[in-house]
């Protein structure tokens, strides 16, 4: 409605031009002209009683125009803006149910246009701007910012980069940032559960770029997420929609949210001199929060302000536990062994997989192994070298799960039953280590050769072996059978001679007196 008191107030100065009057009410010569020409005819002069309303002017100078406008009916602003929030629900849709009301009721409807605007003013008085453009809770949109901020060495002097996680709600502008050594898949899963924590809830929409860390392929009609990402995705259930490729708009708050963090976070750190990764994330997280708390230039309130009052609500809820990052593994084959590795340490699968292609999810805790989608192992994950694989009993073959179940009794039994020098051997083999666990992969080794060659080859093999190394390997065992030197006739030892010992008489001369008879 027009301010006709202004008007009036304005227009009783006979010193002011038209053009002045213009420029202080910011009206139209012909609006103007059209409120001064009703009041002169009505007789109406300033000033004007405080009681006389710009409702009572309307009546008074346009009485036609006011009967007219009393049949419009105003819109429904608190419930335009809760049905806003729900899915699927825009300002057209509202605004045909609106009409559709003003006629049952024999009023009339404000036009498409019309409706909007009084809905946005409404909105801009009340601080309820967001929903015009998105839903609360809809959306989070993520990327890496372009820039990145400098660690200096302490010691060295060496500089490293710090790249920076950014995530950006699109209703609100409420922003999460991070800073991360690098911009791998691990630390790409850490940021999303971080922010997830930060908003306190999860959103139903999650925007990626299409940076290859999450989005393997992303064309017109197919898109393929990373295995980790998916995974993660489905534990906050919430569906990933990565942003169209060369189409920027798609993801416009993001790329402003980015902006503003590289502006108000990175650009803020330039001369500051950082010098480890904790000083650097310390640094974002002060400056995230100097973000989020300050005053948006075109609207009243901060982001955080906006995301409490509007957003908040409409997020789904956190799920019991933190996501606990996952990584998966390309196809890897198992080997004869039975083994696969992490990277670190080699873990057994089940024997009957031995030249299949298997896939492994890497926790911090646990190591798993799926077959064609179905876990068929898992064990817990080491985070130090292990000397031996980790092999469970249940993934061995029967004759190799046999020897588990020898004792040190059974294989010195066992090498008796061959020949003094096996016996030999495995005593070694036996007593070598701290403790005679440690000899038993050699002893079952030996047990294996005994049932390739027979016994007796093996007793000349340990003969043969023992009469040049006092430290009997398999691999030098396996390789006599191997050649056939165990059928070599070894020579025998020479006879001790004075020439080669340097002595005649032994300790039992002298036990009988020397040369005394």
């Amino acid at each position: 409605m027009l301010d006709y008191r202004n008007i009036l107030r304005v227009g009783s100065d006979p010193n002011k031009s038209m053009r002045t009057m213009e420029l202080e009410l910011r009206s139209s010569h012909h609006t103007i002209r059209k409120v001064l020409d009703a009041a002169e005819r009505a007789g109406i002069r300033w000033p004007l009683p405080e009681n006389c309303t710009n409702e009572m002017l309307m009546e008074l100078l346009f009485p036609e125009e006011h009967q007219k406008t009393a049949l419009y009916v105003l819109p429904d602003y608190p419930y335009i803006h809760a049905e806003l929030a729900r899915k699927g629900v825009n300002l057209t849709m509202l605004w045909e149910e609106y009409c559709a009301k003003c006629q049952s009721e024999g009023n009339v409807p404000y036009m498409y246009t019309q409706y909007c605007e009084k809905y946005r003013q409404w909105a801009r008085v009340t601080k309820a701007t967001m929903r015009i453009q998105h839903k609360p809770g809809d959306t989070m949109e993520v990327d890496w910012a372009g820039a990145t901020l400098d660690i200096h060495d302490p010691v060295t002097g060496e500089v490293s980069k710090a790249y920076l996680f950014v995530a950006v709600l699109p209703c609100s502008c409420f922003t999460y940032a991070e800073a991360c050594d690098d911009m791998k898949l691990e630390n790409w899963i850490n940021c999303h559960v971080h922010a997830y924590n930060y908003f306190g809830g999860v959103t139903r929409l999650l925007v990626p770029d299409n940076l290859k860390t999450g989005i393997a392929k992303n064309t017109r009609s197919e898109t393929v997420l990373n295995r980790t990402y998916q995974e993660m995705a489905e534990y906050y259930n919430t569906a990933i929609v990565p942003a169209r490729v060369r189409h920027p708009r798609d993801k416009s708050h993001a790329e402003g949210g980015v902006k503003f963090a590289s502006t108000w976070i990175l650009a803020a750190l330039r001369n500051r001199k950082l010098f480890s990764m904790d000083e650097a994330r310390a640094a974002v997280e002060e400056k995230l929060e100097e973000l989020n708390d300050r005053s948006f230039r075109k609207r009243p309130g901060s982001r955080r302000e906006a995301y409490l009052e509007e957003e908040k609500e409409f997020m789904r809820p956190l799920p019991g536990e933190p996501y606990e990052p996952a990584i998966w593994s390309p196809d890897l084959k198992v080997g004869n062994d039975y083994l696969v590795s992490d990277g670190l340490n080699k873990y057994s699968v089940p024997y009957d997989l031995i030249g299949e292609k298997v896939n492994l999810r890497l926790t911090p805790n646990t190591v798993e192994v799926f077959f064609r989608g179905s876990r068929v192992a898992v064990h817990v994950r080491s985070k130090v070298f292990l000397r031996e694989p980790v092999v469970k009993k249940e993934h061995m073959p029967a004759e190799h799960r046999m020897y588990l179940g020898y004792t040190e009794k059974e294989f010195t039994e066992w090498a008796d039953t061959v020949g003094p020098h096996a016996a030999a051997v495995v005593n070694y083999y036996l007593t070598s280590g701290k403790e005679p666990e440690q000899g038993y992969k050699y002893c079952a080794s030996l047990t294996k050769l005994a049932d390739r060659y027979g016994p007796v080859r093996l007793e000349n093999a340990c003969q043969r072996l023992l009469s040049f190394s006092s430290t009997p390997s398999i691999r030098t065992l396996s390789t006599i059978l191997k050649n056939g030197q165990d059928r070599v006739q070894t020579p025998p030892e020479p006879p001790k001679t004075a020439v080669q010992h340097g002595i005649t008489r032994g300790a039992d001369y002298f036990r009988r007196g020397g040369g005394s008879k």
